[in-house]
């Protein structure tokens, strides 16, 4: 495990209190290095960006992330690991491409799950049929992080859902999701459970970071954390963590730890069913800068009556932070607010939202009603259920992935293998007896791919 600095000198004091970054690369415990500046960011920070966003819809500091924009559609076919058209080929293959699915059903990982390094990808979970994806490792001492995306920039995720049902062997390299010293990266309209260690955890210097439209839940005890959204950062960082869920872990609702100069915003988010702390905004790097804004905390039956909805973290504090709080609801037994709160309370959003805060109340309806991967399974229609009704409790072991009818289905016809069935190319003036992906053949400014995407999300999340 690796600690912040400034937590190693109190750990006497407050173990639980300091906040643990997670070690989810290649090898247990593995230590990383750090330089005045990553590969990835100097690679990202040469790449031209039109101002264009990653699809329709995309908000948030990582909006413009390119993806695999231009690139191969690489198809998956096989649910196997480590065979002829399997994820991990996409994953790990170079150059733009686009990961779509021929498949629907659970990826699991032989031994060590794959690690994203390779920059301009677009994971579409929207193009699977049925059910959809999921993600999974398959236990024991290679089990790692079933997402991890590490070192690199431009890398957009879509509608799949990460599931840890078996328990590997070092719990602190078992988030769902990590993000590490990357660039311009969004994770949208992912579903997420049963980590033993957060559910999605950004390390190191990362930048440029879009999580939205999401549902975390079920992290497992005696580390159940929903979202440490930034730990052991060398420098200043923007994210913006928006219209997410999370539901049923102890504390981490999100933690929030960046140093000045960030641009941090949490907005129209769900927070339910926290046992001892919702959001916690804390100190450590220097004074977390933050907007919170539109968001619902709600209590349910886990959350104990001492349990907090913000929280200001002042262990090992090298700064005060800058709380901008705005329309922010709480519902429920429980404090609503730390005290020292209102010291570091600020007029003014420390930086300009990117993100437009929809009114809470409206927000609420939209998240229950979009989050998540689409369609949604049994676990994601549990959670919304659970907190319409206010029911349901932090659990200590793993699910059950629901079943679903697993391998290929016969898909449409795509004579030109350009990704785009015949169907769709000519209702919409594309050719398909032509590999046409990057044209723009209705002079909309979306390539002909981008809009067969859309629709796809479109077309999962109507049902």
């Amino acid at each position: 495990m690796i600690w912040p600095t400034a937590c190693l000198a109190l750990l006497s004091a407050s173990l639980f209190a300091c906040s643990a970054s997670s070690a989810p690369g290649e090898t247990a415990l593995n230590k990383r290095e750090h330089s005045a500046e990553s590969p990835a960011h100097a690679a990202a920070s040469r790449v031209e960006r039109s101002g264009k966003a990653a699809f329709p819809g995309a908000t948030g500091y990582g909006a413009q992330a390119i993806g695999g924009r231009g690139g191969r559609i690489i198809r998956v076919t096989t649910l196997a690991d480590r065979e002829p058209g399997s994820l991990r080929e996409c994953l790990v293959a170079k150059g733009p491409r686009v990961c779509v699915f021929d498949v629907a059903g659970t990826v699991r990982f032989v031994g060590e799950p794959p690690v994203v390094r390779e920059p301009f990808l677009t994971i579409a979970g929207e193009t699977a049929p049925g059910a959809g994806i999921t993600l999974a490792h398959s236990g024991g001492p290679e089990a790692r992080s079933p997402l991890l995306i590490k070192n690199t920039h431009d890398v957009v995720v879509r509608h799949i859902r990460v599931r840890n049902d078996r328990e590997g062997e070092h719990r602190e390299a078992e988030d769902a999701i990590t993000i590490e010293a990357s660039e311009y990266v969004i994770v949208d309209h992912v579903s997420a459970s049963w980590a033993r260690d957060e559910i999605v955890n950004g390390y190191a210097d990362n930048d440029w970071i879009t999580i939205s439209n999401s549902i975390f839940a079920f992290g497992l005890p005696r580390h159940d954390k929903c979202a440490l959204l930034a730990s052991d950062p060398n420098d200043a960082q923007h994210m913006s963590f928006v219209m997410n869920i999370c539901a049923h872990s102890g504390d981490r609702n999100p933690d929030i730890n960046f140093p000045p100069g960030s641009c941090v915003e949490v907005t129209n988010n769900v927070f339910f069913n926290a046992q001892s702390e919702f959001a916690e905004i804390w100190e450590t790097y220097g004074g977390t800068p933050v907007s919170l804004v539109g968001n619902w905390f709600i209590g349910g039956p886990s959350t104990s009556d001492a349990a907090i909805g913000i929280v200001r973290q002042q262990l090992g504090s090298r700064g005060p932070a800058q709380l901008y709080e705005k329309d922010n609801r709480f519902d429920g037994a429980f404090r609503e607010r730390s005290a020292g709160l209102s010291q570091i309370i600020v007029d003014a959003p420390p930086c300009d939202l990117v993100t437009e805060p929809r009114p809470a109340m409206q927000a609420f309806a939209a998240v229950l009603a979009s989050s998540g991967a689409w369609p949604r399974d049994a676990i994601d229609a549990q959670v919304v259920a659970h907190i319409r009704e206010k029911k349901g409790r932090i659990v200590r072991t793993p699910g059950r992935i629901p079943d679903v009818r697993h391998g290929a289905a016969p898909g449409p016809q795509d004579s030109d293998r350009d990704g785009m069935p015949d169907e769709w190319e000519t209702r919409h003036g594309s050719d398909p007896r032509a590999a046409d992906s990057w044209s723009d053949s209705d002079g909309d400014g979306w390539a002909n791919f981008e809009n067969y995407l859309d629709d796809r999300a479109s077309a999962r999340r109507a049902g």
